[in-house]
């Protein structure tokens, strides 16, 4: 009797503890730029949303500043599972799909309604970059809209293909680098978060990047005048690892795919109005900022073209493809 009465006891003090609540979903992402710039700001959009339509079972926490990972390093990071989710420069992926440079052929997107026709979802420039980043081991959540490429110089504009000979000039791309070979000068690939001290002393005379950059990074204390090139469409990608993404239950996949469709939107259909607020906040810190003629642009134009021939010569079948769809946008 004693025995049972001794059983009972424990069965009764069993059943006072609390059972732990499931764990909760944790997203940790990882970001080159300051939490301040337009893409951390739409990843706190992002992080919002999830956390209050999962009512916290997601928790979403944003890694600023290279705090983790540099901005090349996020592709393996996400893709060997060692990070949940990055955001990273599209062309960090040109290593394994070279045909991702697309937006990188000089002046190949020179109007905004090209660039929407070809990042929008399913699109047939974007559709087969997503399929072949998915080999990768990450899954494209959303585009990150980062603007046009602008030309960054200390001293006087770029504004003909002359003003680049012999120049070395701070890229993120390979392709990018090969505009700059095109043009004469001597690219060099340095992270969007060692810009900054790259210029400072004078590791590069000149550079290239998105004006909202300029902001975001005070480039303004180490460069004096940026030349309005729009050369190139600067698009970031965010992803998150494609097993840690197949082992989450249907309702949480829904609860991030639609946050991510709404941070997309927003920030691409915000890119106008951080441009022009980046532009006006660089000549209140006293830079320049240099419009080129038609006639300029077309003499970029005309020195870059051997820079389309590369990246055919080099991205295969699957860039072909791209530029063939690419060139059907209007």
């Amino acid at each position: 009797m004693k025995r049972l009465a001794a059983m009972a006891g424990a069965l009764a003090l069993a059943a006072t503890i609390a059972i732990p609540a499931q764990a909760e979903t944790t997203l940790r992402i990882t970001l080159q730029l300051p939490l301040k710039a337009h893409l951390g700001q739409n990843l706190l959009m992002f992080k919002q949303e999830v956390e209050r339509e999962s009512k916290g079972d997601i928790k979403v926490e944003i890694y600023d500043s290279a705090q983790l990972y540099k901005d090349k390093e996020v592709p393996q990071a996400v893709g060997s599972g060692a990070i949940e989710m990055g955001v990273a420069s599209l062309t960090r992926y040109v290593g394994e799909i070279p045909a991702v440079d697309i937006f990188y052929v000089p002046f190949m997107f020179n109007t905004d309604a090209k660039v929407r026709a070809a990042v929008a979802p399913g699109s047939p420039v974007r559709q087969p970059i997503d399929d072949a980043i998915l080999k990768t081991g990450s899954r494209v959540l959303w585009w990150q809209a980062y603007g046009g490429a602008i030309m960054l110089s200390k001293g006087g504009a770029l504004k003909t293909p002359a003003d680049i000979k012999d120049k070395k000039v701070r890229v993120f791309g390979r392709t990018l680098g090969k505009f700059i070979e095109a043009l004469g000068g001597a690219p060099t690939l340095i992270s969007g978060s060692e810009q900054y001290v790259a210029y400072q002393r004078g590791t590069v005379d000149a550079g290239m990047t998105g004006v909202s950059g300029v902001k975001s990074r005070k480039l303004w204390e180490v460069m004096d005048t940026i030349t309005v090139t729009n050369h190139a469409d600067i698009e970031f990608v965010v992803v998150v690892n494609e097993k840690f993404w197949q082992s989450l239950p249907n309702a949480q996949q829904d609860i991030i795919m639609t946050a991510a469709r709404n941070a997309e939107a927003h920030v691409r259909d915000e890119m106008a109005n951080i441009e022009a607020d980046a532009y006006g906040a660089a000549r209140k810190a006293g830079m320049a900022v240099v419009e080129l003629s038609e006639a300029e642009v077309d003499a970029w134009k005309a020195a870059t073209k051997p820079v389309l021939d590369s990246y055919l010569g080099e991205s295969g079948d699957l860039g072909a493809q791209i530029y063939k769809a690419a060139t059907g946008l209007k």
